[in-house]
């Protein structure tokens, strides 16, 4: 695909429903741009901050069409934007992210052999069409192991955890639902994201994030993350062969597992803005958003220097109130509030930035306030 320049005063189109894309917004009308968006969810705050919306279905061509051809550049927020939809308003406007990385990553199969292809460590896994195949292939995954369809975006309701054969028959019904794969639980001590930026082929590195787990949902995200210069020298050397063999424009993040033994797993891909990304706000010089923002418009990357050490902790709707407390006593909290309305139900209220002279310092402030008093769970 061609490069271009946008310049201020040109319209960004942004598709998408999470959070993310309102942050994104925001950067670009520091940047001069004016803002299309285009969202399923009509109390989406994208939809809010943008001069120009549509709502509609992503099946809806006539109103894709028509949000596409109202924008100079389209940039889809989130990986569960389908590559299908992109694939079809490129056809009517201008997207630097384009639809392969997409179309790889959201079926797991496709993405398995990507990986395959190029020869990165992964998860053990085997194909599952059938309740047998559940029972043959758990000889040599083992056990624990995860079931997963290979369609991504469907939440912890489709997935089951095999402890033990017992748990395969009570797994049955997830089997009907379609095609999945079996893979091997990792025992991982670490989870590491690396936020990198991808311009042709300048590739940009944020300080690597170590990201804590509840209930399948970011808790938290930590940087700089307490890696080994070796482990981190591997993962970066990872991170540059995939990125250099994906067909793709913009942020995307990189998930891996780190075991105890200082072995490596690749967990995902996500070709666009993750949330692990948002502790940038404040643990550099520029953000995951301005930096998205510059690759796609044609700028040139910023240099990321690393400023202090910052945690990311999300907050839950019930959680709101008891921060009142911390309002008025911490000077180095930094909060983000989600905008939707008061009677639109929100898995996540927003997150709070804690920047301190040590990881420790800050981890220490979050878990003194007894807010967040719980376990993490399996992801």
């Amino acid at each position: 695909m061609e490069k271009k320049v946008i310049f201020p005063g040109s319209t960004l189109g942004i598709i998408g429903d999470s959070p993310t894309g309102a942050m994104l917004a925001m950067a670009a009308r520091n940047l001069g741009f004016k803002i299309a968006a285009y969202s399923q969810n009509e109390v989406s705050e994208t939809l809010q901050l943008a001069d120009y919306s549509v709502v509609g279905k992503m099946n809806d061509k006539d109103k894709l069409k028509e949000f596409a051809e109202r924008a100079d550049v389209v940039t889809y927020e989130s990986e569960h934007v389908s590559s299908e939809v992109i694939e079809y308003i490129s056809k009517y406007t201008y997207v630097p992210q384009q639809y392969d990385a997409l179309e790889i990553v959201q079926d797991r199969l496709l993405e398995r052999a990507f990986f395959d292809q190029i020869n990165v460590n992964i998860p053990p896994f085997e194909t599952i069409v059938s309740l047998e195949d559940v029972y043959n292939s758990v000889l040599s995954i083992g056990y624990p192991s995860v079931l997963k369809p290979i369609q991504k975006g469907f939440g912890k309701s489709y997935q089951s955890v095999l402890k033990t054969q017992a748990d395969i028959s009570d797994a049955a019904y997830l089997v009907e639902r379609g095609t999945y794969i079996l893979e091997s639980w990792i025992p991982y001590e670490q989870e590491i994201s690396m936020v990198l930026i991808k311009n042709g082929k300048e590739i940009n590195f944020f300080p690597a994030v170590e990201n804590k787990y509840r209930d399948h949902r970011l808790h938290q995200s930590i940087v700089p993350a307490n890696l080994d210069t070796e482990i981190s020298a591997e993962i970066h050397k990872i991170a540059i062969k995939i990125t250099e063999n994906l067909d793709y424009t913009g942020a995307l993040e990189i998930g891996f597992f780190v075991t105890k033994s200082g072995t490596i797993y690749v967990k995902r891909i996500v070709p666009a803005m993750h949330q692990s990304g948002y502790v940038f706000d404040k643990a550099t010089n520029v953000t995951m958003y301005e930096q998205h923002l510059r690759a796609i418009c044609g700028l040139p990357l910023s240099k990321v220097k690393f400023l202090a050490p910052t945690v990311m902790v999300s907050l839950k709707e019930e959680e709101r109130a008891d921060l009142k407390t911390q309002w008025v006593l911490k000077n180095n909290w930094y909060y983000h509030f989600y905008r939707y309305p008061e009677n639109h139900k929100l898995e996540r209220a927003g997150h709070i930035l804690v920047q301190s002279d040590s990881v420790r310092e800050a981890l220490n402030q979050i878990e003194d306030t007894g807010i967040w008093d719980k376990k993490e769970s399996i992801n």
